[in-house]
């Protein structure tokens, strides 16, 4: 080869990803052109059985390579490629794998030789023929290990494919088949980062993000305590003194952020991988590659149950740090989480909050910064997401300025995207005159609105241990107003209400039920919604002896949700007819026990007033019988006035008394009583 060749083919490209790829690919189609022609003894013959390969031979020709089928020509192409790297700079990606997973040139060179069919699908007429498989179109290793035996610089050829599928470079598409018929492909999102390309979504649960896109430290709105750690990460990794970071907290509470603002601070870019299963995940095995093609920090995001734990491997090819997202359930373990570094982020409090929504949305649009803060105690993520559905309600309205009408809509939209798979929304209309109970279970009610409402300050009042959770358990008959009380506490509030469908949480299987009920309630706790539990009994049981395998687990389950309450963040109303079949260690966790007794003759009457149209034609003394000596609870007194209404609407519209008399005695029949009422 002349200097003048070596010019015309080397001399004046850019060292630019797509450009270095460019070197690599015809490294390889110069292999295959000196394999091919030893087959078919001359290259005349070699361009007749695959005429496609003559536009090769002529683009290289035109670059100044002649005899492009010689062995001389393959060697001299890998030492003006090493020359080539050693003078070029910035991310080439096949330059930063190679140095990353210890591989020679000539490991490269096979490795684009295994993914040229991804280029150009004539190629697999070439390894369908050269192997004799018919249908194969991809390299196999009886191929490319007879290709190393009969030259020079790939007798380790299969060595190298075995690293190579140990690192995750080549995987198997048939791994039923014997070793060496196993068809080999370059995984997509593998080899397209290889090319130069940098998509965002490189593949399947994947996600990634330039440097220039990402957030910087000072994007970060974190307690300043966690914002010193974060902010002294990068020098650790970089000094080597830590290689992974744990990050855990509540979904959308800035995980993710903090990874963000992380890989720009050292000049990465970021690569999320979701829905991550288990450690033979082929998205674990691409990760590491995938993150060094692409010059980006790797981040594994896991959703992990209670009681669940996953064994992270360590990433291969990849000399970068890495990260962990994972909720706050669940274990880490592996040689991916060793030395690794765990920050903790708990919700906003207000004084966060408030940042969050000032960055949101602009502070001159939003009218009142404080109220909203304080009101709904979401997380960092699901701010910025209310935000940008309230501009779109204000817009609605023709107006510049969000309310917290505004945010309040936004919020629920936000809830019923992500709650009503989960549970059903209760409507919250109403005040406290709509219920009828006695004074001591009115004075605890009002306890219990002021316990929700200063939940987040009662910590730093009495300076003792107190989370922001509040429990609740309403117990009493059935039709006492437990219901409609948890209702109505969200309506005082301005909170929503969600009943648990314990139709779709309990589950025959084993962990099923504890999974559907963490999940249900870490949504409630990350939304800011009462999470109301009717007949709660079904699942607060009490404990029994272990009698067989099914007492230990229905044990197990009880054991789960005693601590999850414990740990619970949120609102949690439980109503029960059956108090004393709760495990009394539920009762013992619960911040407020309001008890319903059925009512008295005085709040009946109260009841019956509430549920009876304003222009009934009851008479009075009859209302006054009614109150005093039918015994019924409020539910049954608001299904008689309705059955009432009914009967009127078919009689000229009005209630009278006959018709009170036939729907009190209905309800008696339906309870199996005797109406105590006496009728002419």
């Amino acid at each position: 080869m002349t200097k003048k060749m070596r010019k015309n083919l080397f001399d004046g490209l850019q060292p630019t990803p797509a450009e270095h790829f460019k070197l690599y690919f015809y490294g390889a189609v110069l292999s295959l052109f000196h394999h091919v022609v030893q087959v078919y003894g001359t290259s005349e013959s070699a361009f007749k059985e695959f005429p496609f390969l003559v536009g090769y031979n002529n683009e290289l020709a035109d670059g100044g390579l002649a005899g492009v089928h010689s062995t001389e020509a393959v060697s001299w192409w890998l030492e003006s490629l090493q020359g080539w790297e050693e003078k070029a700079t910035g991310h080439l990606p096949l330059q930063a794998l190679r140095k990353s997973a210890g591989l020679d040139h000539a490991a490269l060179i096979l490795l684009t030789t295994v993914g040229l069919i991804e280029e150009d699908l004539r190629f697999g007429q070439v390894f369908e023929t050269m192997q004799g498989s018919p249908g194969q179109h991809r390299a196999t290793p009886s191929l490319l290990n007879t290709w190393g035996r009969d030259e020079a610089h790939w007798r380790d050829a299969r060595t190298n494919l075995r690293q190579m599928r140990e690192l995750g470079l080549v995987r198997v598409v048939n791994p039923e088949s014997p070793r060496l018929e196993w068809a080999l492909e370059v995984p997509s999102a593998l080899w397209d980062a290889l090319r130069g390309e940098q998509n965002e979504i490189p593949g399947p649960g994947m996600r990634y993000r330039r440097p220039a896109e990402l957030s910087t430290m000072d994007d970060l709105i974190l307690p300043p305590d966690v914002y010193e750690k974060v902010r002294a990460i990068p020098g650790l990794f970089r000094a080597g003194e830590a290689q992974t970071l744990i990050a855990r907290g509540a979904y959308r509470n800035g995980r993710r952020t903090i990874f963000s603002a992380i890989a720009r601070e050292l000049n990465l870019g970021l690569l999320e991988i979701q829905g991550i299963t288990g450690p033979t995940d082929e998205r674990f095995r691409v990760a590491g590659p995938l993150a060094t093609a692409l010059n980006a920090l790797p981040v594994i995001v896991i959703d992990l149950e209670p009681r669940e734990s996953i064994e992270v491997p360590r990433l291969s090819a990849c000399n970068s740090p890495s990260g962990i997202v994972i909720g706050k359930q669940g274990g880490v373990s592996g040689e991916g989480a060793e030395r690794a570094l765990v920050i903790n982020l708990d919700m906003p409090d207000p004084g966060l909050r408030k940042q969050h929504w000032q960055r949101a949305c602009h502070e001159s649009k939003l009218r009142d910064t404080h109220t909203v803060s304080e009101r709904f105690r979401i997380t960092s993520g699901n701010i910025h997401r209310v935000a940008r559905l309230a501009e779109s309600y204000a817009a609605l309205a023709k107006r510049t300025e969000i309310t917290l009408a505004d945010a309040q809509r936004a919020t629920r939209s936000l809830n019923r995207q992500i709650l009503d798979a989960l549970a059903i929304r209760l409507s919250t209309s109403g005040d406290w005159t709509q219920l009828a109970v006695g004074g001591e279970t009115r004075r605890e009610l009002d306890n219990l609105v002021s316990r929700c409402r200063h939940r987040e300050r009662l910590q730093s009042q009495t300076g003792a241990p107190a989370g922001a959770g509040v429990r609740a358990l309403f117990s009493g008959p059935s039709g006492t107003g437990k219901t409609l009380a948890a209702r109505l506490l969200a309506s005082t509030l301005q909170m929503d209400v969600y009943r648990l469908d314990l139709s779709s949480v309990v589950n025959k299987y084993i962990g099923e039920t504890e999974k559907n009920l963490n999940l249900i309630l870490s949504r409630a706790e990350e939304l800011d919604v009462i999470l109301l539990l009717d007949e709660g009994d079904s699942l607060l049981t009490q404990r029994t002896g272990v009698q067989s395998s099914n007492d230990r687990y229905a044990n197990l389950e009880t054991n789960f949700l005693l601590q999850r309450l414990e740990s619970f963040e949120g609102i949690l109303v439980v109503t029960t007819n059956a108090s004393e079949r709760i495990d009394n260690a539920f009762q013992r966790r619960m911040d407020v026990v309001i008890t319903f007794s059925p009512p008295s003759p005085p709040e009946r009457w109260a009841i019956w007033q509430l549920h009876l149209p304003p222009d009934h034609a009851v008479d009075y003394p009859l209302l006054e019988e009614v109150a005093g000596r039918c015994v019924l609870s409020g539910g049954q007194i608001k299904n008689a006035a309705l059955h009432a209404s009914l009967l009127a609407l078919e009689d000229g519209g009005i209630v009278t008394s006959a018709m009170i008399g036939d729907a009190i005695e209905r309800e008696y029949r339906k309870a199996g009583g005797v109406c105590p009422l006496r009728r002419n």
